[in-house]
C-alpha cells in the first residue's frame, strides 16, 4: 500500500485487522506503527487494551491469547510485535491472519528484513483485508529530493549545497537524517533557508572538508585540495571514515563510466540517464572528460581493493589516515 494513503487512513481511524510492516528502511516502519498506536486507542484505553511486545521475548501462545481476548473498555484491542524479525514463531501466525479477530488489530514490525512475499503469512494477510507495507530504502539518486521535500513539509527551505552535504555525509539512514534535521528545526525560525553554514555549525559537517567536497576535488583532479581534505579527515576521525569515502568515490567513478558510454551527452539526458540533478550532471560531464575509460576502470578496481582494506581484509593498522592518502594518490596518478 502507498505510504501517503496509509497515513490518511490511520489519521481517519480507518483500520485493517492486520498490518505487516517489513523491509530495510526502519524509519517508515517506526512512523507507521507509531501512527497506529496514536490513533487506534484513546489514552485512557491503552493500559487495558494495548499490548506491545518484542520479537525475542514474544511467544505464540501469549500473542494468540491477546489477539483473541475481548476488549476491556475500548472498541478494539491493539497488539504490536516490534522487532518481529527476531520472533521465531512469526510464520505460525499465518493461521490467525487468515481469519483475524474483528475486535483486534495486529501490527507486525519486521525491521531491516523483508518477509518473502510467497509466504502464507503475507498471502493470507493480503487475502483477508490486511495491509502489507514494504519499507524500502530510498535510492541514492532520489535521496536529495526526498530530503528537500521533507524539509519543505516541516516549513523550512534548504539550498542545494546544504542538501548535498547532508545526503553525502549521512546517506540513506533516514532515522539519523531526521534526528539531525530536528536539531536544526529546534533552533531555526520557521521558514528559514538552511545553508551549508547551518549544517556546519549545528550538525558538525564541515562545509569545506567533507566527503562531498573530496569527490569534487577528485573529479577535478585537484590534488592539493584532495590531500587537504584527507589530512582533515585524519585529524578529525568523526568527519568521515574510510568506508564512507570509498563508497562515495566508487559512486563517482561508476557514474563517470556510465557517461562514457552514453552517446547523447547533453546535461539533461545525462541527468535523466543516471538519475541526478542537472547541475550535478554538468559537473560529472566535465569530470568525464578528464578521465579516460581505461583510467576509470582502473580506479574502480583500486576502490574495490581499498573497500576490502577499509573493512579489515588483509589490512590491520588502527590508523587509517595513510590508507586514505594512499588511495587518493593512486586514483589521481
Amino acid at each position: 500500500m502507498d505510504l501517503r494513503r496509509l497515513e490518511i487512513d490511520l489519521q481517519n481511524k480507518k483500520f485493517a485487522p492486520v498490518y505487516i510492516l517489513h523491509g530495510e528502511e526502519g524509519y517508515f516502519i517506526d512512523k507507521i506503527s507509531q501512527l497506529i498506536i496514536e490513533n487506534a486507542l484513546e489514552d485512557h484505553e491503552r493500559d487495558f487494551d494495548q499490548h506491545i511486545m518484542y520479537g525475542k521475548e514474544a511467544q505464540l501462545l501469549s500473542v494468540s491469547a491477546e489477539l483473541k481476548a475481548f476488549p476491556m473498555i475500548a472498541q478494539r484491542r491493539l497488539v504490536v510485535i516490534k522487532e518481529a524479525q527476531d520472533f521465531k514463531e512469526l510464520e505460525k501466525l499465518e493461521s490467525y491472519v487468515s481469519s483475524p479477530s474483528p475486535s483486534s488489530i495486529l501490527v507486525i514490525c519486521c525491521k531491516y528484513k523483508k518477509i518473502n512475499g510467497k509466504k502464507k503469512l503475507i498471502k493470507n494477510t493480503n487475502a483477508n483485508g490486511g495491509v502489507v507495507f514494504s519499507s524500502d530504502k530510498i535510492r541514492d539518486y532520489k535521496l536529495q529530493d526526498w530530503v528537500v521535500s521533507y524539509i519543505k513539509k516541516q516549513g523550512f527551505e534548504i539550498n542545494s549545497k546544504a542538501a548535498m552535504l547532508l545526503t553525502e555525509h549521512i546517506g540513506n539512514d533516514l532515522s539519523r537524517m531526521i534526528n539531525e534535521l530536528n536539531k536544526l528545526f529546534a533552533i531555526l525560525k520557521k521558514g528559514a533557508n538552511i545553508s551549508d553554514i547551518d549544517i556546519q555549525n549545528n550538525i558538525g559537517i564541515s562545509k569545506d572538508y567533507n566527503v562531498f567536497e573530496l569527490s569534487n576535488a577528485v573529479s577535478e583532479i585537484d590534488i592539493k585540495k584532495a590531500n587537504q581534505i584527507i589530512h582533515y579527515f585524519n585529524n578529525n576521525p568523526k568527519a568521515a571514515n574510510t568506508i564512507v569515502v570509498v563508497s562515495s568515490l566508487f559512486k563517482l567513478f561508476s557514474q563517470l563510466m556510465k557517461i562514457h558510454f552514453i552517446q547523447d551527452k547533453t546535461r539533461e539526458n545525462i541527468a535523466r540517464q543516471i538519475g541526478v540533478h542537472p547541475f550535478v550532471a554538468g559537473k560529472l560531464i566535465q569530470a568525464s572528460r578528464k578521465f579516460s575509460s581505461r583510467k576509470i576502470a582502473a580506479n574502480i578496481e583500486i576502490l574495490h581493493e581499498y573497500d576490502l582494506k577499509s573493512k579489515g581484509v588483509n589490512f590491520t593498522p588502527t590508523d587509517k589516515g595513510p590508507l586514505m592518502k594512499e588511495l587518493i594518490f593512486k586514483l589521481l596518478h
